[in-house]
């Protein structure tokens, strides 16, 4: 798929997920069931909501393009089986499922595009700030506020005062404790779902570090939006994240802004 083709996807997409946050909106602001998965995640109407909302669009947008989506793969729904098609989806319709239960804000939509690979186009939606950072690689990334004005965003080179870092709000491990000793540290942040590559995307922090389980639909959509806005991400060894593995496990990763993490400030 060629780069304008992609581009003028990007619209849409951001649209679709617009249309998911709202529908998570308003079952966020009433009472709502929480059940446990097999792994004892949490999942509840919004995800479900969500989900089906966003494939239901996308399959109308792109036919026959597959869906990869959590709460399907968790049903033991997967789209494909064996060697990944050229072109897929990779969507978590709510990110950070438990921080929507504990109602801090710190939540997600996100909205990835695969392909040979390689994310290539990705929205990633905090429906409680209507904050949307959305990208295309090799043409741009985006931010949109509440009052629907784009903005392009870059992130930025690694600043000499030292680094703001970003990390899991409630997944952090000590392998990441012992990586960010390496590193001369600003201020450090913990948040829950793909926000961090938000932040990273549009220059407002620089590193963030996951060496702990995590899917693919958790951060395709992130890693589209920052390498279309500059940024970097890969394995900690410098190796670059592949997507439609068998399971759709990630392995540990290290994200930042337009510089080389592998060499520590």
């Amino acid at each position: 798929m060629e780069a304008s083709d992609l581009a003028a996807l990007r619209p849409p997409v951001c649209a679709i997920a617009r249309q998911a946050a709202a529908a998570i909106m308003a079952i966020y602001d009433s009472k709502f069931e929480v059940r446990r998965k097999e792994d004892a995640s949490p999942v509840t109407l919004a995800d479900e909501t969500a989900e089906a909302l966003i494939a239901a669009e996308l399959a109308k947008l792109a036919p026959g393009v597959p869906i990869v989506a959590e709460e399907a793969v968790a049903q033991g729904h997967v789209a494909f089986h064996g060697a990944p098609p050229p072109l897929f989806w990779l969507v978590d319709p709510l990110d950070g499922t438990a921080e929507f239960v504990a109602r801090n804000g710190q939540f997600s939509v996100c909205i990835g595009l695969v392909a040979k690979g390689r994310p290539v186009l990705g929205a990633v939606l905090a429906p409680a700030e209507a904050i949307l950072w959305s990208g295309v690689v090799g043409v741009g990334a985006f931010r949109q506020v509440r009052d629907g004005i784009e903005t392009p965003i870059r992130a930025r080179p690694r600043p000499p005062g030292g680094l703001v870092v970003v990390s899991s709000r409630s997944n952090g491990s000590n392998a990441e404790d012992a990586f960010l000793d390496g590193y001369r540290i600003k201020e450090h942040r913990r948040l829950g779902s793909a926000l961090k590559f938000g932040l990273l995307a549009e220059g407002t922090a620089d590193l963030y570090p996951r060496f702990g389980p995590t899917s693919e639909w958790d951060v395709c959509a992130g890693e589209a939006v920052l390498l279309a806005a500059g940024g970097r991400m890969a394995r900690p060894d410098g190796r670059p994240l592949d997507y439609g593995k068998k399971g759709f496990k990630n392995p540990d990763f290290v994200a930042t802004g337009a510089w080389d993490q592998s060499r520590p400030a």
